[in-house]
């Protein structure tokens, strides 16, 4: 055997060495486990983290930056004198604050109760995080989330609240990237400014620390806080509606203040636990009395000015659109609520100050006025609460001073002075007819108008013929007595026919009326109310303004200025005043206006005992109503100021009471009484300026030219002011002689066969439409209306009709036969006194009657003056006593044929008394008393002398009135 086929022997090895050999072996193995099963494990949780954050868009540092210093700010409203009306916020009150406004305590306390390594950490508290997974995997009663302040701001910005562990990856992920891009101090302040803190005293949602400051304890600068306070304020975020001293109305929670005291106790146990305060701090701070400190409860200013601060969004909400679209108008703010609405909600989060133009004073009185309901109708089940809307103005600059718009606005949401449009009613009379036609010179105060009816083409029924509001006609009228009197035909004819519908309505909107619809060029009563819409409280407010400002005009404003978070102004009112009428025609048509109260025809006559400074201050106004008194108007002024009043009903179906149709004059007077007393200083004007250009001069009250002699004759004058430009130079040709003869209350020229006792001659009036021709109109026009429109002739008769020259021939025809005699003659004595009665005969050519009289027994004879057919069917006679009088009526036709007699009345006189002769008794002697001679020849008369044939017997009952059917 060779020695290298021999087996070589092993080698002997050291235990030690085997043994270390063994450990390594399995150490390595086990590393190459553990490292596989982590790097399994590790892709396990990667990839569960990636499915969980996946959808998490990566937020640049831009978007970061954006999101930090985006912040919804608060802003204010003001009144006239600078004072804070309320917040400009929806539910949130915020303010902004800076890291260096921040007081060191403010930051120590938030710290220690949130995030006491912040200043140390990334962005993730290794620490606060582990303990945090601990509670959740455990399941502990307590988990405190581990959420540092920047993941708090994190989740705050970009985040929802839910608990899920997508959320609070994604929050992790996103605050390591937010502390890649914010300073310590950029976090913190963000963290400061965006966090919610419970509602403050007057019960808005306060979020910030500055506005937690000042909503919790009415402390505007952060240093002003002490140590319990800053405490208190560090513990709130937690749980900010859990903690909230007060409720959303404002008030104070007593039990969630007991909530927030044992989490500020907390917060300051922190402090002294992390060495940020002293015992004696902390003992100091605990002794404090928060509830002391707290600030007092109060409304909030939606709900003391709830109208008010909606106003003040919309004003400034559709100044701010304007600004970016200077073509909107009114109609297109009006039709796009959802345009201003977007605007309205970007205000709310701006921070701008508004500042209004109305006086606190005012507006409080006025509130009050609306709020007694002693000044008003008892609210109805079926109506409601009876409404009220005014607004005030300062006319020269056109600053709304206050207004009403409502009297609940938990009843009614509507700004009832602004957004409202109701009809106007007579109101529209000064503006659209009165106005327009002193400007064009067609009338003056002392020009003549026809208060007869017209007659207006209607789609409808063919015809329309207005009325009045007292369902008659007055006939010729001044303009001032019919504006007085707020006659609707004269203000119609002079819309219609002088100044024209078209050149009325543009006439209206330089006036600031934007709410004619084109409708409204084809209303012919328009002008009395009759509109497409009606028109607001404001505007119309507003238009009476131009009056009383001498005939410029200054569009109503309520926002004065509008300045951003820093001061700075983004909008100042500019005054544009435009001149629309003369000074003269201003000051015409304020007079007018001025004797619509003081003179006792007019209709707000009442107001020289309502206000009570009637006679000092001087006032002019117009009344103003629509049908059936749905709504009621005044629209009033000074020298200095206009306040337009409107009540009513929410529903115009609903009519007001008997006290409700003088309400808005009423509360007018009720403001104006008030605002004397709070305001003096308003009224420094002492009377209405009278211009250059404007005389007084006396002219024929029946032509409105200058008077003849004939005119002085008749007395027939009056004297107003014109403007000088417009004097007329024209003599009255008004006057004239004329025969007539009288029909259905209308004058005509007789027939010539009519007989001379028919027919009368006097001085009368010639009309520019006389009434003979327009009774034939309106007989036609009733022809084509339907029958429920139609009316008896006789109701368009006006008063003066009687004294009309006529211009066409009676129209009655002969109709070929002797009248038959008048019916039902009667007879009545009173004294010395007959009147004989009749009831008409039934023809219809009879045009009057005579009375025929017999005395004792002589022949019958006319007497006294005949009576024409549609006179009171009665004539009178005067007779002696004891005489014996017999009467006839007999009718006359319009070519003189005369009926037989009527039946005879008469009046018999009494028979003289029979003496009555003793008889003497037989038994005794006769002895006739001493000084008597009793004749031999008397004897008792053996009858009574006949009674005259005919007729009845003297009647002792009253007479009706009888008078011919129309």
């Amino acid at each position: 055997m060779n020695e290298n086929d021999r087996q070589q022997e092993p080698r002997k090895r050291s235990k030690w060495r085997t043994f270390f050999l063994v450990v390594f072996i399995s150490v390595k193995w086990l590393v190459i486990f553990l490292i596989m099963i982590g790097l399994l494990a590790g892709g396990a949780v990667t990839g569960y983290v990636a499915a969980l954050v996946k959808d998490d868009e990566i937020r640049p540092r831009t978007l970061i930056e954006q999101k930090v210093n985006e912040n919804g700010l608060t802003g204010f409203v003001y009144f006239s004198d600078g004072s804070v009306i309320g917040q400009l916020v929806s539910e949130e009150d915020r303010r902004l604050v800076t890291y260096e406004e921040i007081p060191q305590h403010v930051i120590d306390a938030l710290l220690a109760t949130e995030d006491n390594n912040f200043w140390n950490h990334y962005g993730v508290d290794i620490n606060g995080l582990g303990r945090a997974v601990k509670q959740k995997l455990l399941n502990e009663d307590q988990q405190t989330g581990g959420s540092t302040i920047t993941q708090q701001l994190a989740r705050r910005l970009f985040l929802s609240a839910d608990r899920t562990d997508s959320r609070k990856f994604k929050e992790i992920l996103l605050s390591l990237r937010m502390e890649r891009y914010l300073t310590k101090p950029e976090i913190l302040t963000a963290y400061l400014n965006k966090m919610p803190f419970g509602n403050g005293s007057n019960g808005y949602n306060v979020s910030g620390i500055k506005a937690a400051a000042k909503g919790i304890f009415n402390i505007s600068d952060l240093s002003q806080l002490n140590l319990a306070q800053a405490a208190y304020l560090a513990g709130l975020p937690q749980r900010p509606s859990a903690y909230s001293a007060f409720t959303g109305k404002g008030e104070f929670n007593e039990e969630n203040f007991g909530y927030a005291m044992e989490r500020q106790r907390h917060v300051l146990s922190r402090m002294l636990e992390t060495g940020r305060i002293t015992q004696a701090e902390y003992e100091e701070a605990k002794a404090f009395d928060i509830r002391a400190s707290l600030a007092k409860p109060s409304p909030k200013a939606y709900a003391k000015y709830p109208y008010l601060m909606f106003e003040a969004q919309r004003a400034a909400a559709e100044i701010l659109l304007k600004q970016k679209n200077p073509e909107l108008t009114e109609a297109d703010l009006r039709n796009n609520p959802a345009l201003v609405e977007e605007a309205r909600q970007e205000l709310l989060s701006s921070g701008y100050r508004v500042y209004t133009t109305i006086d606190k004073k005012i507006y409080s009185l006025m509130k009050k006025i609306a709020e007694d309901k002693n000044n008003f109708t008892p609210d109805s089940k079926e109506k409601g609460m009876e409404q009220i809307a005014a607004v005030m103005i300062n006319h020269k600059t056109g600053a709304i001073i206050s207004m009403l718009e409502g009297r609940d606005f938990y009843e009614e949401q509507m700004n009832l002075a602004t957004q409202m449009i109701r009809q106007p009613g007579s109101t529209m009379k000064p503006i659209a007819a009165y106005l327009p036609a002193l400007e064009e010179g067609l009338i003056q105060p002392a020009g003549v108008l026809d208060d007869s009816p017209i007659i207006l083409k209607d789609g409808g029924k063919g015809y329309h013929i207005p009325m009045n509001a007292g369902r008659n006609f007055r006939g010729l009228v001044t303009a001032r007595e019919a504006l007085d009197r707020s006659l609707n035909i004269p203000a119609i004819k002079l819309f219609v026919e002088k100044v024209t519908i078209k050149k009325s309505w543009d006439f209206v909107r330089k006036l600031g009326i934007t709410t004619l619809h084109p409708d409204d060029d084809y209303a012919q009563t328009g002008v009395i109310g009759g509109l497409h819409s009606g028109t607001t409280v404001e505007e119309l407010t507003n238009a009476y303004g131009t009056i009383p400002n001498g005939g410029i005009f200054n569009d109503a404003y309520m926002i004065s200025q509008i300045t951003d978070s820093e001061g700075n102004v983004v909008y100042r009112h500019k005054a544009e005043p435009r001149r629309v009428f003369s000074e003269q025609t201003a000051f015409l048509m304020t007079d007018m206006l001025r004797t619509v109260i003081a003179n006792e025809r007019g209709t707000a006559h009442d107001l020289t005992g309502l206000f009570d400074k009637y006679g000092t201050i001087p006032i002019a106004g117009k009344t103003g109503s629509t049908q059936n008194y749905a709504d009621v108007w005044f629209m009033g002024f000074t020298p200095d100021i206009t306040l337009g009043v409107w009540a009513g009903y929410e529903q115009q179906i609903h009519t007001l009471s008997d006290n409700g149709k003088k309400r808005a004059r009423h509360i007018w007077a009720k403001i104006m009484n008030e605002t004397v007393k709070e305001k003096p200083t308003l009224f420094k004007t002492e009377s209405f300026a009278r211009p250059d250009g404007v005389v007084k001069a006396t002219v024929s009250s029946v032509s409105g030219k200058l008077p003849t002699d004939l005119t002085r004759q008749a007395g027939l004058l009056t004297t107003d002011w014109f403007n000088e430009k417009y004097l007329p130079k024209e003599p009255d040709d008004a006057l004239v002689k004329f025969k007539y003869i009288s029909y259905n209350g209308v004058n005509y020229l007789p027939n010539p066969a009519t007989p001379e006792d028919m027919v009368s001659e006097k001085i009368g009036i010639k009309r520019e439409k006389p009434l003979d021709q327009l009774m034939d109109e309106i007989r036609a026009a009733q022809e084509k209306m339907p029958a429920s429109s139609r009316r008896p002739l006789g109701q368009y008769v006006p008063r003066d009709a009687d004294s009309g020259a006529p211009s066409k021939i009676d129209p009655r025809k002969d109709d070929g036969a002797v009248p038959s005699p008048p019916p039902n003659v009667r007879l009545v004595t009173e004294g010395n006194t007959v009147t004989i009665g009749f009831s008409a005969s039934g023809e219809s050519d009879v045009v009057g009657y005579r009375l025929y009289r017999s005395v004792g027994t002589n022949a019958f004879q006319k007497i006294g003056p005949s009576i024409l057919t549609g006179q009171t069917y009665r004539f009178t006679d005067t007779i002696a006593p004891n005489t014996a009088y017999r009467y006839y009526v007999t009718a006359v036709d319009v070519v003189g044929k005369e009926s037989a007699p009527s039946a005879i009345v008469q009046i018999v006189p009494e028979a003289p008394p029979v003496p009555v002769i003793p008889v003497p008794d037989p038994a005794e002697p006769a002895v006739p008393d001493a000084g008597t001679a009793v004749p031999d020849n008397v004897q008792a008369p053996t009858s009574v002398p006949d009674a005259i044939q005919g007729g009845e017997q003297p009647a002792t009952e009253s007479m009706p009135e009888q008078t011919a059917a129309p």
